[in-house]
């Protein structure tokens, strides 16, 4: 828009700073909105640069047109060419309304002496928020940028691609959450990922941090609640493949076979040249194939399903053909290769129809693709557990030990990677295909397991919220230190009623008062505790410690379980880095403990609160984990402090 004062069409001065300020900016905010105009930056750089980067990165863009300012069309342009949607356009009065922008929607607003005329000023406001809360949530199909409208094949950048090069503020910040998310996979904190995701800097970082909880949900395995992280993801962007593609395998995981195949269809159907979806509709089918002559849970018994999964031909035949066709649009998809192949040769083995010459051509196609894979990168985990496959299918004894004692060397110690090996060789057994060298290769990736340490799974998540022991200052007692014996005691029988134990993961922030006693009797039952401080551990604990009333004590402790954790307390700010601007940080904290205890799977959730019932609404406070936790499991053990006697 225009800065300061300039004439309108008829020659009066319009005050554009008041319109932003009076009209622009409460609208936007009203909508939910946070508000910048580009002359507010006061860093020291290009303002050129950092114009460029915000007018990109924004999730929606305002453009006053009420004169022919070069600069706002020109930026208008930029974004239209870049960016498929989220602009609302403004005008105040003029008299002609430019040709190229002509039957686009724009809102009109009033000028009265030179300022938004007051009125219409409320009615403006008010039509502003809701055109931008519009446009914010249209689909994203809906295209806003006439670019994009009249070349309907044009893709537009990925946002990854739109950020610019050298030092700008939101690099910085979308570089500072990237990093954090990186470490967050790694580690395989879903919950530190539900956190981050919630504080995107952008919309479009949203829709990738929802993609990225849900892969790691998927690998917990917790696929109910990853498929809830793809639906938010397509809320926001519903043609996100990725996320459309997990939500099908989460569907078909989840055995909503119809669901899963329709989904996967619609997916060939929009994207007949991706191979990944191709992968997927036979993904779908497989695990069909697979429900049909095997219940879950039940045992992979060498040869035990033979003769059931031959009666079930017409259903691998329906696995194979996506399979196939992945591979053959896309033979450097080696997922689908080796599927197609080793389908394909199961069905010769359960006495279907086949055709030994495509057998044959998926052999070589599949024997290339390998060598290629392997010469661009000759330690390929996936490439060598293809090439393993390929020789258990069809190659010698001494091939088969070889080839798969080369994969699990691959592996390089990634548990969740090989595990994936020893499914699909629980397959092969089960349907007793080619017995001592199938029992050579799980044989040796079993081992390599064994050696390792698998993914710690808890048969409970105890999450604990309560009060911290009054501070000897405080006016009306809550928790007083009078009321620990009762507590105490209210707190390991509810651990009893629960069977706490050492299968068992307790998660709280170690606080004293109902934190340290909880953990003190969760240690007790050998269960593995992990406390998760919003504050790094000195400040946290002059913060939530030493205030107590009897201050030595809890600090003894404090130290004295500490000494008994697993590991060392995680501390948010190491872990997510400092809260957003407007993020409180306790209950930010309150929400991390939330997120993490969800992503071991909602069923295993169980809540131990010691509360009074007070406390607001808003996200993070004990009330908000009680409900969310109520709202999917029911399992929360409330200690009312109001009814505890004091000593």
């Amino acid at each position: 828009m225009p800065f300061g004062t300039k004439p309108g069409a008829d020659g009066q001065p319009i005050d554009f700073n008041r319109v932003y300020l009076e009209l622009i900016k409460p609208a936007l905010e009203d909508a939910g909105f946070e508000v910048f105009r580009a002359d507010e930056e006061t860093r020291a750089g290009d303002i050129r640069t950092d114009m460029f980067q915000e007018l990109l990165a924004a999730d929606l863009v305002v453009a006053d047109l009420t004169l022919d300012n070069p600069n706002v069309w020109y930026e208008l342009g930029v974004r239209h060419a870049l960016r498929a949607r989220g602009v609302v356009l403004v005008q105040g009065p003029r008299s002609t309304s430019p040709f190229d922008i002509y039957t686009d929607r724009k809102l009109r607003y009033g000028v009265a002496a030179g300022a938004p005329d007051p009125a219409t000023l409320a009615i403006d406001r008010a039509a502003l928020a809701k055109m931008a809360r519009e446009t914010q949530n249209a689909s994203t199909r809906r295209k806003v940028s006439p670019v994009y409208t009249l070349l309907p094949h044009l893709q537009q950048p990925r946002w990854q691609d739109l950020l610019l090069s050298g030092d700008n503020e939101f690099a910085q910040r979308y570089e500072a959450w990237r990093s954090r998310l990186e470490v967050a996979q790694q580690k395989h904190r879903a919950g530190d990922i539900l956190v981050l995701a919630e504080e995107t800097p952008v919309r479009a970082l949203a829709v990738e941090a929802r993609f990225q909880a849900g892969r790691a949900l998927m690998r917990l395995p917790q696929f109910t609640f990853a498929l809830e992280q793809f639906d938010a993801a397509l809320a926001i962007d519903d043609e996100h493949l990725g996320s459309r593609q997990q939500r099908a395998v989460c569907l078909g995981r989840l055995r909503r076979t119809e669901e899963a195949r329709e989904a996967a269809l619609q997916l060939t159907e929009e994207h007949p040249q991706d191979p990944e979806c191709w992968s997927l509709a036979g993904r779908v089918e497989k695990s069909a194939w697979i429900d049909r002559f095997r219940e879950p849970g039940e045992p992979w018994t060498p040869g035990a399903f033979r003769d059931k999964a031959a009666l079930e031909d017409a259903l691998l035949a329906e696995a194979i053909t996506p399979y196939r066709h992945a591979f053959a649009t896309a033979p450097n998809h080696l997922f689908a290769g080796i599927n197609a192949l080793t389908l394909n040769t199961l069905r010769a083995h359960l006495g279907g129809e086949h055709d030994p010459a495509e057998t044959d051509r998926l052999l070589a196609g599949l024997r290339w693709g390998i060598a290629c894979a392997l010469e661009r990168k000759p330690k390929d985990y996936w490439a060598r557990a293809a090439q393993a496959e390929v020789s258990l299918l069809c190659d010698s004894r001494a091939a088969v030990q070889r080839d798969w004692r080369a994969a699990t060397a691959a592996a390089g110690r990634d548990w969740l990677a090989l595990d994936s090996s020893r499914q699909q060789l629980q397959l092969l057994s089960g349907l007793g295909f080619r017995p001592e060298e199938t029992a050579l290769a799980l044989g040796i990736v079993e081992g390599e397991l064994r050696r390792l340490n698998p993914p710690f799974e808890p048969r409970q998540v105890l999450l604990f919220s309560g009060h911290i022991m009054d501070a000897p200052s405080r006016p009306e007692p809550r928790f007083p230190l009078a009321m620990e014996p009762a507590a105490r005691a209210a707190l390991e029988q509810a651990l009893d009623r629960l069977g706490a134990g050492p299968e068992d993961i307790a998660l709280t922030q170690g606080a004293a008062g109902g934190d340290l006693m909880f953990t003190e009797a969760a240690l007790a039952r050998g269960v593995k505790v992990v406390w998760m401080q919003p504050l790094p551990e000195p400040q946290f604990i002059e913060s939530s410690v030493q205030r107590a009333t009897n201050a030595e004590d809890w600090r003894l402790r404090y130290y004295a379980a500490r000494a008994q954790l697993a590991e060392p307390p995680r501390s948010m700010a190491q872990e997510l880095g400092p809260p957003p601007p407007g993020i409180n940080v306790w209950e930010r904290g309150n929400r991390w403990l939330l997120h993490t205890t969800l992503a071991y799977g909602p069923d295993k959730a169980r809540c131990v609160v010691l509360w009074d019932g007070g406390g607001g609404d808003g996200p993070g406070g004990t009330r908000h984990m009680v409900e969310e936790i109520k709202r999917r499991t029911g399992r929360v053990q409330w200690i009312d402090t109001r009814r505890l006697p004091l000593a």
